[in-house]
């Protein structure tokens, strides 16, 4: 069955790893930035404006992606001791000439870094990095994880590449040498067949991550790269419901298994998963074929569709944030 609205207070999580910000600082510059194409709408007098960027990523840019005191607050609210901030995905500017992108991401970055460093009872933080210049991105990576940042979140690829592409290299090093968290969070899936009742978050967003996350497989980039801590959104799409296919294909096409090390059952488990499910039928087939140290509590707050406040899990949650060097405690 489905798990509703609130969880109880025994069920909620005291951590959070898929929250997103916005801080001033890129506000300002997306309010500056004429080379970006950015839009405030007001569509409706109940909800915030929507912003969209580049002409195609709208979204409400409710209060609490924007006013610090308002996330904190409903952190607080909720029981969430501690959050890992995101980035917004719409975001990344992947579309954009690679200077803008970089210069945006630079702007974003160092603004969460301040506020991780205001709050790190509170808050870690992740990168974006400009993926449309892959070289460009292992640099902005070491350079944001130099300011304290975890690692970096990145769609499944950019363009027509997918992550194991060779031209990724780059970034992958760089993630591999420093034990980056490379959270995987994709956009809107723009096939023209799906432009429609919101079937593009539906259903496109959790594909996006299955095909992301296949590929990474197959291409034997988990074995290239085994330091990386890969973080999938929304509980890992359709890979988990698929992996009695993956497996048979493995069996059948020596193609298929040619640049792996294991099964594919084998390498579900090198995957960390956010638990934004909904369902505790599905929740349960996670845990059962990926197990439970691999899944994390996460909400997508403050987006629409956010599993708020987070559901409990059981994975370590501070060894995956790295807190134990920090001054920290659960809140009351």
């Amino acid at each position: 069955m489905s798990t509703g609205g609130l969880a109880s207070s025994a069920e909620r999580a005291p951590y959070d790893v898929h929250t997103h910000f916005i801080p001033e600082a890129a506000m300002e510059w997306l309010r500056a930035e004429r080379r970006v194409g950015t839009q405030w709408e007001q569509r409706t007098p109940d909800k915030a404006p929507f912003l969209t960027v580049n002409g195609r990523w709208a979204f409400e840019l409710k209060p609490e992606f924007v006013e610090a005191g308002l996330y904190l607050a409903a952190q607080r609210a909720a029981g969430v001791a501690h959050s890992l901030v995101s980035p917004v995905p719409q975001l990344f500017l992947y579309e954009s000439e690679p200077e803008v992108t970089a210069e945006g991401a630079r702007v974003y970055n160092d603004a969460l870094a301040a506020w991780v460093r205001e709050h790190p009872q509170a808050l870690s933080a992740l990168a974006t990095v400009p993926l449309n210049r892959p070289e460009w991105a292992a640099a902005e990576l070491e350079r944001a994880m130099g300011r304290g940042l975890l690692g970096a979140i990145i769609g499944p690829g950019c363009g027509e590449r997918l992550l194991g592409d060779e031209a990724f290299r780059p970034l992958l090093e760089a993630a591999d040498a420093h034990k980056a968290i490379l959270f995987i969070h994709p956009l809107l899936n723009m096939d023209p067949r799906i432009q429609r009742r919101r079937m593009p978050n539906l259903i496109g967003v959790p594909w996006e991550t299955t095909v992301c996350a296949v590929d990474l497989m197959l291409s034997g980039t988990l074995d290239r790269y085994p330091r990386i801590r890969w973080l999938l959104a929304h509980g890992g799409g359709y890979l988990p419901y698929q992996m009695g296919r993956l497996e048979q294909g493995w069996q059948v096409w020596p193609g298929v298994r040619s640049e792996m090390s294991m099964r594919p059952s084998d390498y579900l488990r090198r995957f960390y998963y956010d638990n934004v499910l909904w369902d505790q039928r599905v929740a349960r087939l996670l845990l059962e074929v990926a197990g439970a140290e691999r899944v994390l509590p996460g909400s997508d707050f403050p987006f629409d569709l956010c599993a708020w406040p987070p559901a409990a899990a059981q994975a370590d949650a501070t060894a995956f944030l790295g807190l134990a060097h920090r001054p920290f405690r659960t809140q009351e």
